[in-house]
């Protein structure tokens, strides 16, 4: 067996795959792959079931469930078709965007080598989406965002100030701020109950926090802000609610949604047209990071996210030396 041919043990495959060793196990419990075992029982994965496991991944990555996954590979494509579609639609809204502002860039480069200094109002554009005096630990400075998107992830390191963020950034958009506090109402509404049953399907565990998050996502007519959005969930279920994030594209009710879990941000993932913003730990002005590697900030914003098990360790950690994570 060649080295590109050895088998990898769970926690190398799921280092490999950009997952968690409990996604693999609940692909397993789903029958979407079939480790191999050794003569003690110990799973591992070889080329073909790497191969399989990739697909999974991407199929996760255009957001479709672990039903419609089951379908796909069972040779039913219309999830995918959806998925797909709806992924061509974001990439066409984005390409239509650049197109138009490259043609104004060309504009006005021509109207310069003609001797016209282009309209600095036309250079500026329309008012930023954002604009507020930000909060302390900063220094009053001011932060604008030029663009809204449907979801903006927003992270940064304890300390830096993001939760006090979260709630001047509800205030500007006119929205609600959701902190850990927030309670499942008795009766959830017809969309909340939709966006359940997709969680529910998708591996999610039934607990009152999810249905406060649902509740709180679903049933605002304007922004929606949430403080650390994966507090009280397990790990399946904040795979299952990364993945109904990724489809949402509701841009009438945006959402600004606090995380420093890698199962609800997945920085390879990130669906076009969303956001993330960053809180430096040195309170210099919070910025927009694009999910790239080598772009700036993108290795701070990788480093404060982990995955669900280093999350509730660092929880614990916190609450023992009596501070609350922000």
């Amino acid at each position: 067996m060649t080295q590109s041919q050895a088998l990898l043990s769970p926690s190398e495959a799921a280092r490999l795959l950009g997952v968690s060793s409990k996604a693999l196990r609940l692909y397993e419990e789903r029958g979407f792959i079939k480790p191999l075992r050794d003569a003690a029982g110990w799973r591992h994965y070889g080329p073909d079931q790497i191969a399989r496991l990739r697909q999974v991944v991407a199929f996760r990555g255009l957001g479709l469930s672990l039903k419609q996954i089951a379908g796909v590979l069972n040779g039913a494509n219309e999830g995918l078709e959806d998925a797909l579609a709806s992924h061509q639609r974001q990439l066409e809204e984005q390409m239509a965007g650049t197109h138009g502002a490259l043609e104004q860039v060309k504009l006005w480069r021509r109207d310069l080598l003609q001797g016209r200094v282009p309209d600095v109002a036309e250079l500026i554009g329309d008012g930023p989406a954002i604009s507020l005096t930000l909060p302390w630990p900063w220094d009053g400075e001011r932060f604008e965002l030029k663009q809204l998107a449907p979801v903006t992830y927003l992270v940064g390191p304890l300390g830096s100030g993001k939760t006090r963020l979260a709630m001047a950034l509800a205030t500007a958009l006119g929205g609600v701020f959701h902190g850990l506090d927030r309670q499942a109402p008795e009766k959830l509404s017809e969309d909340a109950e939709a966006a359940l049953a997709w969680l529910l399907d998708d591996g999610a565990t039934a607990s009152d926090q999810l249905r406060a998050v649902v509740a709180a996502v679903t049933d605002t007519a304007a922004a929606t802000v949430l403080d650390l959005i994966e507090d009280g969930l397990d790990e399946v279920t904040q795979l299952a609610l990364g993945a109904w994030l990724r489809r949402y594209t509701d841009n009438e009710r945006p959402l600004v949604v606090m995380t420093r879990s890698s199962a609800v941000l997945d920085p390879d993932a990130v669906s076009p047209g969303h956001a993330i913003l960053y809180c430096p730990a040195n309170h210099s002005p919070p910025f927009e990071v694009m999910p790239v590697g080598g772009t700036p900030g993108f290795e701070s914003l990788v480093s404060c996210l982990g995955t669900p098990e280093a999350r509730a360790r660092t929880a614990g950690m916190v609450v023992r030396m009596g501070s609350t994570p922000t």
